[in-house]
């Protein structure tokens, strides 16, 4: 039997926690990749804020280097840094974590969940790389190993996957409440999730660009599942 396509107003909506430029390529494959998953998305920016109260979840997107200072650490020379979105999305990321919304962290997002939490970051893991290449890529080029029993396994349904890559940064302590599922070929981390009941996840890569592949549209479903759960217990 066909699945009846589900009503607008039945789709959860989806913040989307961003950069302010006007052609955004991360916030077009974010905004496909959620609406393709039964989601509404609302692009969030220094320049265009949003009513919280109206979410069902906040996804916080991938961009600059986050400011060293916000996990105890010195900025780095010629590093563009963007200290306004990053008052703005850990902002998000605490009304998230304040009202048991899902919450994905995608790169750079994946970072700041972890500094809210506690942790910290490398400034710069190109240095320290010897198994894993220096190059950006777009394509999933590099290997990722799930932990077993990591809620990111059940999402995936694999234990290895292949991703893109576009960072320098990396999570190095995780925060208290946080545990890591997912590491390359160095032992970077590339996924971290909530140890509590609250859905909380973020991966290193971009599953935007990637959505074609089932493995990496189940990240996207598995939000818009959680999203849903949440509007249902709010309404109950």
């Amino acid at each position: 039997m066909a699945r009846r396509p589900q009503s607008t107003a039945s789709r959860p909506r989806i913040g989307v926690t961003g950069n302010h430029k006007s052609f955004s390529p991360s916030w077009i494959f974010l905004s496909l990749a959620i609406r393709l998953a039964g989601g509404i998305p609302a692009r969030i920016h220094i320049k265009r804020r949003i009513d919280l109260k109206g979410l069902q979840a906040i996804v916080v997107s991938g961009g600059d280097d986050i400011h060293p200072t916000l996990y105890d650490s010195e900025p780095a020379y010629q590093v563009t840094y963007d200290p306004q979105r990053d008052e703005l999305e850990l902002e998000h990321i605490r009304y998230a974590r304040e009202h048991h919304l899902p919450l994905l962290g995608i790169c750079r997002g994946h970072q700041l969940i972890n500094v809210e939490w506690g942790g910290n970051l490398y400034k710069d893991i190109n240095p320290l790389r010897s198994q894993t290449s220096t190059r950006s890529s777009l394509l999933p080029r590099k290997k990722v190993r799930i932990t077993s029993t990591a809620c990111l396994m059940s999402i995936i349904r694999k234990g290895e996957i292949k991703v893109n890559s576009l960072h320098n940064q990396a999570v190095d302590r995780v925060g208290i409440g946080l545990r890591c599922v997912a590491f390359d070929n160095d032992n970077f981390i590339q996924a971290i999730e909530s140890s509590s009941a609250q859905p909380v996840l973020g991966v290193q890569w971009h599953p935007e660009y990637l959505f074609f592949l089932p493995t990496q549209f189940r990240i996207f479903r598995w939000l818009i599942e959680q999203a849903q759960n949440h509007s249902n217990r709010q309404s109950s």
